[in-house]
């Protein structure tokens, strides 16, 4: 049986240091029917240029240069204009194993195609330490949609991320990323595994995930990373009316959500901001118990409970502990 096309979409802005390298890991797959789609989304660097250099030496690259419309923009255009029957998102300051798509397509071919998702597990890389952290087990797994859904909701194993992902391009018939909000990831990927009855899972690391302080996950706060929390419960809304025994996965992902921005507005000190860091609190407490009698919430959730039951001062202070006890690492 022949080898289907996959399309690779790349949504690329400024990020001329990193893309060659992410560009080449792509080029060099050993699965090889693929699409390059590449989306210059106004970069004003030399992004420009390196795209339009590797489109010239390989032909399975097309190329899109558009004024900048963001990350969901230049993904939903990239799709727009994809031919494969499967797609896969990578972020232009990552890169890939080589058989990253070989990998996750021999986990479809394993169902017989009758799983229309597969995945992988990320390789986390901090760039300022140089160091390197599988997120995976290095086990396999088939699941149903539903607790694909519910291990993403507990950070088990199953992530919210678009990349490391390899998707029939089916499952996006109905699915668009959001345009102009941030992380939406979180607004999408639900939507993907509640349309699958089978999701065939690798938890090995094939995607290599730069972890950079000026990411949009590692920068200071601003009003736009409440997003997170709109997502996210939109996410909440959703599964718990197709699937209301997952109540609780959902509140333990709204909860991190909440720990999660928390952690970005410690030093905030506009009254708009201070007004949402304390409804953010205010979930927090009336929600902690409920958390304490999930037997499946992670560990950390937890020990972010306890280091905030002295009050949020000393909670701040535990956090910034925390934050230098792994810089050392």
């Amino acid at each position: 049986m022949e080898d289907k096309l996959v399309s690779v979409i790349v949504p690329i802005y400024n990020v001329e240091k990193y893309l060659p390298k992410c560009l080449k890991s792509i080029i060099e797959q050993t699965y090889q029917n693929i699409e390059i789609i590449l989306v210059d989304d106004g970069s004003t660097d030399s992004s420009r240029t390196i795209i339009d250099d590797y489109a010239y030496m390989d032909s399975r690259i097309k190329v899109i240069h558009q004024e900048n419309g963001g990350l969901s923009n230049a993904r939903n255009n990239g799709m727009d204009i994809a031919t494969g029957e499967y797609f896969t998102f990578v972020d232009s300051d990552d890169y890939l194993e080589n058989d990253y798509i070989d990998f996750m397509y021999r986990l479809l071919e394993k169902s017989n195609f009758q799983a229309k998702m597969a995945l992988c597990s990320l390789n986390n890389v901090y760039l300022a330490t140089g160091s390197t952290k599988s997120c995976g087990n290095d086990t396999y797994a088939t699941l149903s949609g539903k607790e694909a859904i519910q291990m993403m909701c507990y950070h088990n194993l199953v992530d919210t991320c678009a990349y490391a992902k390899l998707t029939h391009r089916s499952l996006y018939r109905n699915v668009r990323f959001p345009e102009g909000k941030l992380f939406e990831d979180i607004a999408t990927t639900y939507l993907l595994f509640a349309q699958c009855d089978i999701v065939e899972c690798g938890f090995f690391p094939k995607y290599n995930y730069v972890l950079r302080d000026d990411s949009i996950t590692t920068s200071k706060f601003n009003e736009r990373k409440l997003d997170l929390l709109d997502m996210t419960d939109e996410m909440a809304t959703y599964v718990g009316r197709k699937y209301p025994d997952l109540k609780e996965a959902v509140l333990r992902r709204q909860v991190y959500a909440r720990f999660s921005t928390l952690n970005q507005m410690l030093n905030v000190s506009t009254p708009e901001d201070l007004k949402s860091r304390e409804e953010i609190l205010k979930y927090l407490r009336e929600n902690r118990a409920s958390i304490f009698s999930d037997p499946m919430v992670p560990k950390r959730d937890k020990i972010g409970y306890y280091m905030l039951s002295g009050g949020f001062k000393i909670y701040k202070l535990a956090w910034g502990c925390y934050l230098k006890l792994m810089k050392r690492k």
